[in-house]
């Protein structure tokens, strides 16, 4: 596992953070992490990028124990609330990450030129930090991240300041890194963006992980039928794909066993005398699983 953690626990001043905190995430692997504001999941990163000290448990990240120099080296890091030098040019912030790396000379120029690129920031390098967009600035922050080429990136809120172009920009970056053998922990409240890119999901609410699975496996999102003429023959024929259909007011909301059997189901509607308007699954079902985890009232 490129993360494992086993009973970690961070507390400040013994209350807060995170508490026996349990989880692997996979190498190559998009992992996302959701929970409330205040829930310890900047903790949790920061406790293993050895930034901070756990106060119980163990954890090893790429195989090494957390702090370990060898394994920073192959890590890449985002944090939700940065502040770089803003005195220095792009080009120059970049080269500063890529000495503290300490990778080589004659690699930093060229690796400078490709990571402007896969950030859109060619052409604005020698501008200085300060004279950047909030967005430049998110996109500056994610090339730091990724100078050294690392094998883990942990991205906190890597989309918080980016408009809809933005984030799908940063999307195809992290996409295209998964390709490349990349894996990502990926920290966002944006639960659309969790969808669109993650494998797997974690949630934590007050510190400790309440679940953990794939989106597919979690959310189960029902399937919705709009229709007309609908009939008890109908829905006694449909019960042989899930027994708890219900029907109300031209709706039919359905768990059928895979997608495989929605066209025979289509077809059974039509037989029946009905009238097929619209079939999908239920939208927002991530936000309704979040907030059936963790709740709907702030309880920091």
């Amino acid at each position: 596992m490129i993360i494992s953690t086993v009973n970690l626990t961070k507390h400040y001043n013994g209350k807060g953070g995170i508490t026996n905190l349990s989880l692997s995430v996979k190498e190559g692997e998009v992992f996302g992490f959701l929970g409330k504001n205040g829930a310890g999941k900047s903790t949790f990163i920061r406790t293993l990028l050895g930034l901070i000290h756990p106060t119980s448990g163990t954890a090893s990240v790429l195989g090494k124990p957390l702090g370990d120099i060898e394994a920073r080296r192959k890590i890449g890091y985002l944090p939700e609330l940065f502040q770089y030098h803003s005195w220095l040019s792009g080009y120059e912030l970049l080269d500063t990450h890529a000495r503290l790396y300490g990778m080589k000379q004659p690699d930093i120029k060229r690796r400078i030129g490709d990571v402007l690129d896969i950030v859109g920031l060619s052409g604005h390098d020698k501008k200085r930090v300060s004279e950047y967009s909030k967005g430049m600035k998110q996109r500056i922050g994610l090339g730091c991240a990724i100078m050294a080429d690392p094998e883990l990136l942990f991205l906190d809120e890597p989309t918080s300041a980016l408009d809809p172009i933005g984030r799908k920009h940063v999307r195809d970056i992290i996409h295209m890194l998964k390709s490349e053998g990349k894996t990502i922990f990926l920290n966002t409240h944006l639960l659309s963006e969790v969808e669109l890119l993650s494998d797997r999901i974690g949630i934590l609410d007050r510190g400790k992980i309440k679940t953990v699975g794939t989106l597919e496996s979690l959310l189960n999102s029902p399937l919705v039928i709009k229709l007309g003429g609908c009939n008890d023959d109908m829905i006694a024929s449909l019960k042989k794909y899930d027994d708890g259909i219900s029907a109300s007011e031209g709706i039919i909301t359905m768990n059928p066993a895979s997608d495989e059997v929605i066209p025979a189901i289509a077809s059974l509607i039509i037989e029946k005398g009905g009238r097929l308007y619209e079939i999908k699954r239920m939208e927002n079902a991530l936000e309704r699983l979040f907030i059936r985890t963790v709740g709907e009232v702030d309880a920091r």
